[in-house]
């Protein structure tokens, strides 16, 4: 209870709580609205800190379950905290104009992305020496702006698991591409938006930079625990196989071997002569 309190307060000093004006309002976040002060909708933070804990503990166990989460936060005061916090646990992240066919069509945004790695790395090795200064420089520019749109998705395989949205009536598109693909969406829902577009809403100022932080950070951090879980129990399966191999391979030394751990001699079969030409075996000496 003393967490959630602590929790409660550090939100209500970002301003997690303030709305949007009365007449800007969606009927739907009616549940997540404590009141209404000078014509301006008051968040209630009891329900931000419940939903916001569900939230971090379902991203926590897509992380641990090895899945990517992606990061969407495409407004101008949401770019560098969406950077800064997808970087830190190694997930893809969208901070400039969201691209129509980034999910849905994410095989042909995967060659852009092959392509732009392939000019990179003739650039940097100087396979591009003998064409003429004006080209190279064209293909460096076709590089930063392709780095700018798809860089944070560069490392990105297949499909994310989850979409984690910092502003959903912003992001409608990536919402959309979500919900056609069935990928688990989760995201900062303010009262001028519809809490039941998004699996997981989390009611919370989504234009405020320190209520955008907060959120954003608390998530990173339970996205972070989830990868040490984790990366903890893979390191116990690899003891466990370790001493599985060496519990086994003691075995068949202990089989095999003597006590000074070289192989005991086995004792030739004596040959028992053939019959002679009378059909009689001669007999054995004694």
């Amino acid at each position: 209870m003393e967490n959630n309190t602590t929790l409660q307060q550090q939100l209500l000093e970002a301003g997690v709580h303030f709305g949007h004006l009365r007449k800007k309002w969606n009927p739907k976040m009616l549940p997540y609205i404590y009141a209404e002060k000078k014509g301006i909708h008051i968040i209630d933070l009891n329900k931000t800190v419940e939903c916001l804990q569900e939230t971090a503990m379902a991203l926590k166990n897509i992380a641990k379950s090895g899945k990517k989460i992606m990061f969407v936060g495409t407004k101008k005061q949401a770019k560098e905290i969406v950077t800064d916090c997808a970087r830190k646990v190694n997930m893809p992240f969208v901070t400039e104009r969201w691209l129509g066919g980034m999910l849905t069509n994410f095989n042909t945004v995967r060659k852009s992305v092959k392509k732009m790695q392939s000019i990179e790395k003739m650039l940097n090795d100087g396979s591009f020496d003998s064409i003429t200064k004006k080209e190279r420089l064209q293909l460096s520019r076709d590089k930063d702006k392709m780095e700018k749109v798809l860089g944070g998705i560069a490392q990105l395989g297949r499909v994310p698991a989850a979409l984690f949205i910092i502003d959903i009536g912003h992001e409608h598109i990536a919402m959309s591409e979500a919900k056609r693909l069935g990928i688990t969406t989760f995201g900062m829902v303010d009262t001028n938006c519809d809490p039941n577009k998004v699996d997981f809403p989390v009611p919370s100022n989504d234009d405020a930079t320190k209520s955008i932080a907060i959120i954003t950070n608390y998530i990173t951090a339970a996205i972070a625990e989830g990868l040490a879980e984790r990366q903890a129990e893979k390191s116990e399966e690899d003891e466990s196989e370790e001493s599985a191999d060496s519990g086994m391979k003691f075995s068949v030394d202990e089989d095999g071997d003597s006590e000074g751990g070289k192989k005991g001699k086995v004792a030739p079969k004596r040959r028992i002569p053939s019959a002679g030409a009378g059909g009689r075996r001669p007999a054995l000496k004694k």
